[in-house]
């Protein structure tokens, strides 16, 4: 008789709940009554709220029991194991089978597929649920990997959007002897996990995706730029590249052919401005983080100057799924230029934050009162942010915008890494403006003016606002300074930090000591 296998979260957020203690006591229970049990640390299904969700492997299929507590545990495993049988038994923390919750029914899984059902650390499990797929077909047809990922409609998941084709193209095109896959997993916006949740929980995915983007432009080293605060994830993205290497889908004859490619993680420190790829790329080489003027694109002189491709981990993670099913059933979702799906990550103020992925065109409201259920406090909600600590504060108003890229931009939004964050009618927007300057006064690399001194003058001028110090004058200057922010920065630290200043102005003067905006107060 095999193993019982019973499912102990080892994401992150799993693990701040007390995952890790809720194992060892499955671990003693098990061993105290004779059963034998197989633990594995799978990543999360994406329910936070249900964290740490365990799960049993029974003949009907995994049952869910979730959030369990250290007092729960052991009427937990009980109600899992009755008589020693995996019998996913009755309790009051019973989920069911997890793909048959209303929150995960009601998804769109393509990137996050697997996530929270595979074992990360497992080449076999993850080849067992259709994993390296999409580079036996990238294999097949080299020369058609390019063009099959821009007929996608594939676009950067990081926050510029950009066409993830034509970047590669163009790296394709520039003749080098070296060319380096670079992906950026320095995840540092306010509300955002995706990246976190796809290394913790299904890293052969990206590692999959890395190397169908080194074959398709003929690079031959990758690295992972992963942000020092996410141990888990250089963890488990360590061990999942020693696993693919001795498993021969990584290093030299990559699958048996005759293609070459290798990765290997980098930690960055943790600045913000090492998000931008320029800044990223300097720190990879050992450098100060601080952001490169264009041209030369990456394209053509990243790495240590040579071409380099610069993706999200979401952008890369997608790769193998359009691979395998075809550019076109994958275009085949979204909506305008916006093609395909999109994890977004909600946050904040709400009863069910979580990973949520789904085709682009759902409307903001649905995302925050449908799926999200509104805040958690039983306030009205006032604000959502979307896009990081740089988007634009939405009100209520503008809840029937569809997530899509157009649609956000003619609202003067940007969706950025697809996270959301819920604030409730307690907040004071005057102070979230303030807070906006003073970040990006924090994390600015100091390279341009408009960035650097700007945002010190910000938070200099909100300040004055708030104490009712001539407030119209200060207002106008404010608005200026946000032009000068916006169009002179060298990056997006400083041209997008307007977005929430002038978005919480726009939308909400009254926090502000103006009249408040009719939309406002609907």
């Amino acid at each position: 008789m095999s193993a019982i296998r019973i499912y102990v979260p080892g994401d992150a957020a799993a693990v701040a709940c007390g995952a890790d203690d809720i194992a060892k006591t499955i671990r003693d229970l098990a061993a105290q009554r004779r059963i034998d049990v197989q633990i594995v640390r799978n990543g999360s299904r994406g329910m936070h709220w249900l964290e740490p969700m365990l799960e049993v492997t029974t003949p009907e299929g995994r049952i869910a029991y979730g959030p369990v507590e250290a007092g729960d545990v052991e009427s937990v495993f009980d109600a899992m194991l009755g008589n020693g049988q995996a019998l996913g038994g009755e309790h009051k923390l019973r989920v069911g089978k997890p793909e048959d919750h209303p929150f995960m029914k009601k998804q769109t899984r393509l990137t996050f597929a697997r996530c929270g059902i595979v074992d990360p650390r497992s080449l076999e499990d993850y080849c067992a649920h259709g994993g390296y797929r999409g580079l036996n077909k990238a294999l097949a047809k080299p020369a058609n990997i390019v063009n099959e990922v821009t007929q996608s409609g594939l676009r950067g998941r990081g926050g510029a959007g950009f066409p993830t084709g034509i970047k590669w193209k163009t790296v394709a095109d520039t003749k080098a002897d070296q060319k380096y896959i670079v992906c950026n997993a320095d995840e540092g916006d306010s509300g955002t996990f995706a990246d976190r949740m796809i290394m913790e929980g299904d890293p052969f995915v990206l590692i999959e995706g890395m190397t169908i983007a080194g074959i398709a432009v003929g690079a031959t080293k990758g690295y992972i730029y992963i942000r020092s605060e996410y141990p888990h994830a250089i963890d488990v993205m360590n061990d999942a590249i020693s696993a693919a290497r001795r498993g021969g889908v990584l290093g030299a004859k990559v699958c048996g052919s005759d293609y070459v490619f290798d990765l290997e993680v980098r930690v960055g420190a943790g600045a913000y401005v090492c998000g931008e790829e320029t800044a990223l790329l300097d720190s990879l080489e050992g450098k100060r983080g601080q952001v490169r003027a264009k041209p030369p694109l990456p394209a053509h002189k990243g790495l240590f100057g040579k071409p380099t491709v610069i993706n999200n981990v979401l952008s890369l993670a997608t790769v193998p799924i359009i691979m395998d099913k075809g550019a076109e059933f994958y275009k085949n979702f979204g909506m305008g230029r916006s093609r395909g799906t999109m994890p977004i990550q909600l946050a904040g103020n709400l009863n069910y934050g979580g990973l949520f992925e789904t085709a682009f065109g759902i409307t903001l409201g649905e995302l925050v009162d449908d799926i999200g259920g509104g805040c958690f406090t039983g306030r009205p909600v006032k604000a959502v942010q979307v896009g990081g600590p740089l988007g634009a504060y939405f009100p209520r108003a503008l809840f029937d915008t569809p997530f899509d890229y157009e649609a956000f931009a003619a609202k003067d939004g940007l969706i950025g890494h697809g996270g959301i964050v819920v604030f409730d009618d307690s907040v004071d927007m005057a102070k979230q403006a303030r807070f906006a300057m003073e970040f990006c006064a924090i994390e600015s690399c100091g390279k341009c003016t408009p960035c650097r001194i700007g945002s010190t003058r910000g938070v200099e001028t909100v300040d004055r606002i708030m104490k009712g110090i001539e407030r119209t004058k200060n207002l106008e200057v404010l608005t200026d300074l946000c032009n000068t922010m916006k169009f002179g920065s060298l990056c997006a630290l400083g041209g997008f930090t307007p977005y929430p200043v002038m978005s919480a102005l726009t939308h909400f003067p009254e926090d502000f000591g103006g009249a408040p905006r009719l939309e406002a107060a609907e």
